[in-house]
Protein backbone atom coordinates (compact mmCIF):
# COMPACT_ATOMS: atom_id res chain seq x y z
CA UNK A 1 0.00 0.00 0.00
CA UNK A 2 1.40 3.09 -0.99
CA UNK A 3 1.49 6.05 2.15
CA UNK A 4 -0.65 8.49 1.14
CA UNK A 5 -0.15 10.68 4.73
CA UNK A 6 1.45 14.36 4.09
CA UNK A 7 4.37 12.52 6.69
CA UNK A 8 5.17 9.85 8.63
CA UNK A 9 7.21 9.58 12.02
CA UNK A 10 10.49 8.06 12.60
CA UNK A 11 11.90 7.77 16.49
CA UNK A 12 9.71 11.14 16.94
CA UNK A 13 10.99 12.99 14.13
CA UNK A 14 8.66 13.56 11.37
CA UNK A 15 9.37 12.80 7.66
CA UNK A 16 8.02 14.38 4.65
CA UNK A 17 9.77 11.83 2.80
CA UNK A 18 8.27 8.44 2.95
CA UNK A 19 9.20 4.74 2.50
CA UNK A 20 7.39 3.82 -0.57
CA UNK A 21 6.87 0.13 -1.44
CA UNK A 22 7.50 -0.75 -5.05
CA UNK A 23 7.14 -4.45 -6.16
CA UNK A 24 8.98 -7.59 -5.05
CA UNK A 25 12.10 -6.84 -6.10
CA UNK A 26 12.88 -3.48 -4.44
CA UNK A 27 11.70 -0.64 -2.46
CA UNK A 28 12.18 3.20 -1.75
CA UNK A 29 13.76 4.87 1.57
CA UNK A 30 14.55 8.42 1.84
CA UNK A 31 17.83 9.33 1.81
CA UNK A 32 20.56 8.40 4.60
CA UNK A 33 23.84 8.95 4.65
CA UNK A 34 25.12 6.11 5.72
CA UNK A 35 24.68 4.05 2.56
CA UNK A 36 27.38 6.27 1.00
CA UNK A 37 30.27 3.91 0.75
CA UNK A 38 27.97 1.66 -1.61
CA UNK A 39 26.53 4.63 -3.37
CA UNK A 40 30.69 5.67 -3.98
CA UNK A 41 31.03 1.96 -4.99
CA UNK A 42 28.37 2.20 -7.57
CA UNK A 43 29.64 5.17 -9.04
CA UNK A 44 33.25 3.77 -9.64
CA UNK A 45 31.48 1.02 -11.24
CA UNK A 46 29.98 2.99 -13.84
CA UNK A 47 31.30 6.72 -13.77
CA UNK A 48 30.07 8.11 -17.27
CA UNK A 49 26.43 6.76 -16.04
CA UNK A 50 26.86 8.55 -13.02
CA UNK A 51 27.82 11.54 -14.43
CA UNK A 52 24.65 11.13 -16.88
CA UNK A 53 22.43 11.48 -13.68
CA UNK A 54 24.45 13.73 -12.36
CA UNK A 55 26.61 15.76 -14.90
CA UNK A 56 28.40 18.39 -12.10
CA UNK A 57 30.07 15.30 -11.03
CA UNK A 58 33.81 16.30 -11.40
CA UNK A 59 36.33 12.84 -11.77
CA UNK A 60 38.51 11.44 -9.44
CA UNK A 61 38.25 12.26 -5.57
CA UNK A 62 36.22 15.28 -6.41
CA UNK A 63 33.64 13.25 -6.92
CA UNK A 64 33.80 11.09 -4.10
CA UNK A 65 33.46 14.47 -1.90
CA UNK A 66 30.54 16.42 -4.47
CA UNK A 67 28.23 12.65 -3.67
CA UNK A 68 29.51 12.51 0.16
CA UNK A 69 28.10 16.66 0.19
CA UNK A 70 24.57 15.31 -2.28
CA UNK A 71 24.30 12.76 0.51
CA UNK A 72 23.97 15.13 3.53
CA UNK A 73 22.00 17.62 1.58
CA UNK A 74 19.53 15.30 0.19
CA UNK A 75 18.91 13.50 3.80
CA UNK A 76 18.81 17.01 4.78
CA UNK A 77 15.79 17.85 3.23
CA UNK A 78 14.12 14.83 4.01
CA UNK A 79 12.26 16.36 7.08
CA UNK A 80 10.83 19.42 3.92
CA UNK A 81 8.87 19.57 0.87
CA UNK A 82 10.86 21.19 -1.49
CA UNK A 83 12.47 17.88 -2.73
CA UNK A 84 12.18 14.28 -2.27
CA UNK A 85 14.58 11.63 -3.03
CA UNK A 86 14.80 8.44 -2.26
CA UNK A 87 17.55 5.29 -2.26
CA UNK A 88 16.68 2.19 -3.90
CA UNK A 89 17.33 -1.12 -1.88
CA UNK A 90 17.20 -4.73 -3.07
CA UNK A 91 14.59 -6.62 -0.84
CA UNK A 92 16.48 -9.40 -1.10
CA UNK A 93 19.64 -8.38 0.77
CA UNK A 94 18.79 -4.41 1.35
CA UNK A 95 21.74 -3.73 -0.80
CA UNK A 96 21.96 -0.40 -2.96
CA UNK A 97 20.38 -0.25 -6.21
CA UNK A 98 20.13 3.51 -7.21
CA UNK A 99 18.48 6.47 -6.39
CA UNK A 100 15.74 8.58 -7.52
CA UNK A 101 13.87 11.60 -6.99
CA UNK A 102 12.24 14.94 -7.25
CA UNK A 103 14.07 17.73 -7.59
CA UNK A 104 13.87 21.41 -7.77
CA UNK A 105 16.27 22.76 -10.65
CA UNK A 106 12.44 23.20 -13.08
CA UNK A 107 12.64 24.70 -16.66
CA UNK A 108 9.21 25.96 -16.43
CA UNK A 109 7.41 28.40 -13.40
CA UNK A 110 4.51 26.39 -13.37
CA UNK A 111 6.45 22.93 -12.75
CA UNK A 112 6.15 21.20 -8.96
CA UNK A 113 9.32 18.90 -9.42
CA UNK A 114 11.90 17.51 -11.80
CA UNK A 115 12.35 14.02 -11.94
CA UNK A 116 15.75 12.18 -11.77
CA UNK A 117 17.60 8.87 -11.28
CA UNK A 118 20.27 6.56 -11.22
CA UNK A 119 19.96 2.29 -11.43
CA UNK A 120 23.40 0.68 -11.01
CA UNK A 121 24.75 -1.08 -13.72
CA UNK A 122 23.56 -4.99 -12.83
CA UNK A 123 19.43 -3.74 -12.51
CA UNK A 124 19.22 -1.70 -15.80
CA UNK A 125 16.88 -2.99 -18.28
CA UNK A 126 14.98 -4.45 -15.79
CA UNK A 127 12.42 -2.43 -15.57
CA UNK A 128 13.46 -0.65 -12.43
CA UNK A 129 13.18 3.35 -12.54
CA UNK A 130 9.89 2.71 -14.28
CA UNK A 131 8.28 0.92 -11.74
CA UNK A 132 9.86 3.02 -8.60
CA UNK A 133 8.10 6.24 -10.75
CA UNK A 134 5.20 4.37 -10.56
CA UNK A 135 5.33 4.17 -6.71
CA UNK A 136 6.49 8.18 -6.33
CA UNK A 137 3.61 9.17 -9.05
CA UNK A 138 1.14 7.50 -7.18
CA UNK A 139 2.32 9.04 -4.04
CA UNK A 140 1.94 12.34 -5.13
CA UNK A 141 -0.64 11.96 -6.96
CA UNK A 142 -2.66 10.83 -3.70
CA UNK A 143 -1.41 13.80 -0.99
CA UNK A 144 -1.75 16.82 -4.22
CA UNK A 145 -4.40 17.97 -5.78
CA UNK A 146 -2.14 18.62 -9.03
CA UNK A 147 1.57 18.56 -10.00
CA UNK A 148 3.43 19.46 -13.30
CA UNK A 149 6.54 17.09 -13.20
CA UNK A 150 9.54 17.54 -15.62
CA UNK A 151 11.88 15.39 -16.93
CA UNK A 152 15.27 16.56 -19.10
CA UNK A 153 17.10 13.88 -20.56
CA UNK A 154 20.14 14.37 -23.14
CA UNK A 155 18.96 13.72 -26.59
CA UNK A 156 21.67 11.25 -27.24
CA UNK A 157 21.35 8.98 -23.95
CA UNK A 158 18.77 6.32 -25.71
CA UNK A 159 17.80 4.46 -22.38
CA UNK A 160 16.78 7.67 -20.65
CA UNK A 161 14.40 8.38 -23.73
CA UNK A 162 12.69 5.47 -23.61
CA UNK A 163 12.32 5.34 -19.72
CA UNK A 164 10.65 8.74 -20.47
CA UNK A 165 8.55 7.26 -23.46
CA UNK A 166 7.42 4.25 -21.43
CA UNK A 167 6.52 7.29 -18.09
CA UNK A 168 4.70 9.46 -20.63
CA UNK A 169 2.75 6.57 -22.24
CA UNK A 170 1.56 5.10 -18.84
CA UNK A 171 0.90 8.65 -17.21
CA UNK A 172 0.05 10.77 -20.21
CA UNK A 173 3.12 12.31 -20.78
CA UNK A 174 4.39 14.22 -23.57
CA UNK A 175 8.08 15.75 -25.55
CA UNK A 176 7.85 19.33 -25.76
CA UNK A 177 8.82 20.22 -29.07
CA UNK A 178 12.82 21.25 -29.91
CA UNK A 179 15.36 21.53 -27.20
CA UNK A 180 15.80 23.22 -23.80
CA UNK A 181 19.05 24.96 -22.55
CA UNK A 182 20.55 23.43 -19.79
CA UNK A 183 23.65 25.00 -17.73
CA UNK A 184 25.80 22.41 -16.47
CA UNK A 185 29.53 23.27 -15.28
CA UNK A 186 29.42 26.54 -17.27
CA UNK A 187 28.83 25.37 -20.61
CA UNK A 188 24.94 25.32 -22.00
CA UNK A 189 23.73 21.47 -23.03
CA UNK A 190 20.58 21.22 -24.98
CA UNK A 191 17.90 18.81 -23.58
CA UNK A 192 14.57 17.12 -24.04
CA UNK A 193 11.81 17.85 -21.88
CA UNK A 194 9.32 15.72 -21.16
CA UNK A 195 5.82 16.75 -18.63
CA UNK A 196 3.81 14.73 -17.03
CA UNK A 197 0.59 16.32 -15.51
CA UNK A 198 -0.09 14.34 -12.13
CA UNK A 199 -4.14 14.85 -11.27
CA UNK A 200 -5.95 13.29 -8.25
CA UNK A 201 -7.68 10.42 -9.16
CA UNK A 202 -5.32 9.56 -12.38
Amino acid sequence: MICSSLSWSLGGIVLQTPELPVNDEVILRPINRRILPEVTEAYHEDPEAAKAALPWLKDGDHARRQIADLMIDLEMHTHGDTIHFWAIHSLEDNSFVGMIGLGDELQLAASAYNLGYWVRKDWRRKGIACACVDAIFTWQTDRTEQSLIEITVHPHNEAGLAVCKSICEKWKGLAIEGFVPIEINNRTIPHVLHLVQLNRGD
